[in-house]
Protein backbone atom coordinates (compact mmCIF):
# COMPACT_ATOMS: atom_id res chain seq x y z
CA UNK A 1 0.00 0.00 0.00
CA UNK A 2 1.35 3.42 -0.84
CA UNK A 3 0.58 6.65 0.88
CA UNK A 4 0.22 9.96 -0.81
CA UNK A 5 2.03 12.84 0.82
CA UNK A 6 1.01 16.39 0.13
CA UNK A 7 3.70 18.98 0.16
CA UNK A 8 3.15 22.27 1.96
CA UNK A 9 2.97 25.28 -0.36
CA UNK A 10 5.64 27.22 1.51
CA UNK A 11 8.03 26.06 4.17
CA UNK A 12 9.46 28.27 6.87
CA UNK A 13 12.83 28.32 5.10
CA UNK A 14 11.20 29.47 1.88
CA UNK A 15 9.38 32.26 3.73
CA UNK A 16 12.63 33.46 5.34
CA UNK A 17 14.43 33.27 2.00
CA UNK A 18 11.81 35.24 0.14
CA UNK A 19 11.64 37.80 2.97
CA UNK A 20 15.40 38.26 2.86
CA UNK A 21 15.31 38.71 -0.91
CA UNK A 22 12.53 41.28 -0.71
CA UNK A 23 14.34 43.19 2.03
CA UNK A 24 17.57 43.09 0.02
CA UNK A 25 15.71 44.33 -3.08
CA UNK A 26 14.17 47.24 -1.19
CA UNK A 27 17.48 48.16 0.46
CA UNK A 28 19.27 47.91 -2.90
CA UNK A 29 16.63 50.18 -4.41
CA UNK A 30 16.98 52.74 -1.62
CA UNK A 31 20.78 52.60 -1.83
CA UNK A 32 20.56 52.93 -5.62
CA UNK A 33 18.33 55.98 -5.42
CA UNK A 34 20.68 57.55 -2.87
CA UNK A 35 23.64 56.80 -5.17
CA UNK A 36 21.78 58.41 -8.06
CA UNK A 37 21.25 61.56 -5.98
CA UNK A 38 24.91 61.53 -4.89
CA UNK A 39 25.92 61.16 -8.51
CA UNK A 40 23.75 64.06 -9.62
CA UNK A 41 25.16 66.24 -6.82
CA UNK A 42 28.72 65.30 -7.76
CA UNK A 43 28.14 66.03 -11.45
CA UNK A 44 26.18 69.26 -10.97
CA UNK A 45 28.21 70.77 -8.13
CA UNK A 46 31.47 69.04 -7.51
CA UNK A 47 32.13 71.43 -4.62
CA UNK A 48 29.26 69.94 -2.59
CA UNK A 49 31.43 67.08 -1.31
CA UNK A 50 34.07 67.50 1.36
CA UNK A 51 37.63 67.01 0.15
CA UNK A 52 40.52 65.66 2.19
CA UNK A 53 44.00 66.63 1.05
CA UNK A 54 45.95 63.90 2.84
CA UNK A 55 43.87 60.91 1.71
CA UNK A 56 45.70 58.10 -0.09
CA UNK A 57 43.03 57.85 -2.80
CA UNK A 58 42.38 61.04 -4.70
CA UNK A 59 39.35 61.37 -6.97
CA UNK A 60 37.95 63.83 -9.43
CA UNK A 61 34.58 64.54 -7.82
CA UNK A 62 32.81 64.85 -11.18
CA UNK A 63 34.06 61.38 -12.14
CA UNK A 64 33.05 60.15 -8.69
CA UNK A 65 29.56 61.54 -9.38
CA UNK A 66 29.32 59.67 -12.70
CA UNK A 67 30.39 56.46 -10.97
CA UNK A 68 27.70 56.84 -8.31
CA UNK A 69 25.09 57.67 -10.94
CA UNK A 70 25.90 54.55 -12.97
CA UNK A 71 25.98 52.27 -9.92
CA UNK A 72 22.71 53.74 -8.66
CA UNK A 73 20.90 53.18 -11.96
CA UNK A 74 22.08 49.57 -12.20
CA UNK A 75 21.18 48.98 -8.53
CA UNK A 76 17.62 50.26 -9.02
CA UNK A 77 17.13 48.15 -12.17
CA UNK A 78 18.55 45.11 -10.39
CA UNK A 79 16.17 45.61 -7.46
CA UNK A 80 13.22 45.34 -9.86
CA UNK A 81 14.67 42.03 -11.08
CA UNK A 82 15.02 40.85 -7.47
CA UNK A 83 11.39 41.65 -6.80
CA UNK A 84 10.56 39.48 -9.84
CA UNK A 85 12.78 36.73 -8.29
CA UNK A 86 15.14 36.57 -11.28
CA UNK A 87 18.37 34.61 -10.81
CA UNK A 88 20.36 37.10 -12.92
CA UNK A 89 19.24 39.84 -10.54
CA UNK A 90 20.55 37.95 -7.50
CA UNK A 91 23.99 37.60 -9.09
CA UNK A 92 24.00 41.17 -10.39
CA UNK A 93 22.76 42.40 -7.01
CA UNK A 94 25.71 40.84 -5.21
CA UNK A 95 28.13 42.35 -7.73
CA UNK A 96 26.58 45.83 -7.64
CA UNK A 97 26.28 45.78 -3.83
CA UNK A 98 29.97 44.83 -3.67
CA UNK A 99 30.89 47.85 -5.81
CA UNK A 100 28.70 50.09 -3.68
CA UNK A 101 30.40 48.68 -0.57
CA UNK A 102 33.82 49.53 -2.05
CA UNK A 103 32.76 53.09 -2.97
CA UNK A 104 31.41 53.59 0.54
CA UNK A 105 34.69 52.32 1.98
CA UNK A 106 36.63 54.78 -0.17
CA UNK A 107 34.40 57.60 1.12
CA UNK A 108 35.19 56.82 4.79
CA UNK A 109 37.48 59.85 5.38
CA UNK A 110 34.94 62.21 3.82
CA UNK A 111 31.75 60.95 5.51
CA UNK A 112 32.67 58.37 8.16
CA UNK A 113 29.28 57.83 9.84
CA UNK A 114 27.32 57.74 6.59
CA UNK A 115 29.87 55.42 5.00
CA UNK A 116 29.77 52.99 7.93
CA UNK A 117 25.96 52.90 7.93
CA UNK A 118 25.85 52.30 4.19
CA UNK A 119 28.59 49.65 4.42
CA UNK A 120 26.61 47.81 7.10
CA UNK A 121 23.40 47.90 5.06
CA UNK A 122 25.18 46.91 1.87
CA UNK A 123 26.90 44.06 3.67
CA UNK A 124 23.52 42.84 4.88
CA UNK A 125 22.16 43.01 1.32
CA UNK A 126 25.08 40.89 0.06
CA UNK A 127 24.53 38.38 2.86
CA UNK A 128 20.76 38.20 2.25
CA UNK A 129 21.18 37.67 -1.49
CA UNK A 130 23.76 34.93 -1.00
CA UNK A 131 21.91 33.10 1.76
CA UNK A 132 18.39 33.36 0.38
CA UNK A 133 19.50 32.01 -2.99
CA UNK A 134 21.00 28.95 -1.36
CA UNK A 135 17.91 28.37 0.75
CA UNK A 136 15.60 28.61 -2.25
CA UNK A 137 17.77 26.19 -4.23
CA UNK A 138 17.91 23.78 -1.27
CA UNK A 139 14.12 23.95 -0.82
CA UNK A 140 13.61 23.34 -4.55
CA UNK A 141 16.02 20.38 -4.47
CA UNK A 142 14.32 18.88 -1.40
CA UNK A 143 10.88 19.26 -3.01
CA UNK A 144 12.05 17.57 -6.22
CA UNK A 145 13.74 14.78 -4.25
CA UNK A 146 10.59 14.25 -2.21
CA UNK A 147 8.45 14.01 -5.38
CA UNK A 148 10.85 11.50 -7.01
CA UNK A 149 11.17 9.21 -3.99
CA UNK A 150 8.75 6.28 -3.79
CA UNK A 151 6.29 6.60 -0.93
CA UNK A 152 5.71 3.37 0.96
CA UNK A 153 3.85 2.83 4.17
Amino acid sequence: MTATHTRQAHTTKQNWASGGTIFAAVMLMIGGVLSIFQGIMGIAHNTIFVTTNSYVFSFDLTGWGWLHLALGIVAVLTSFGLLANATWARITGVIIASFIFITDFLALPYYPVWSLVMMALTGWVIWALCVSGRREETARYEAERHERAPHHV
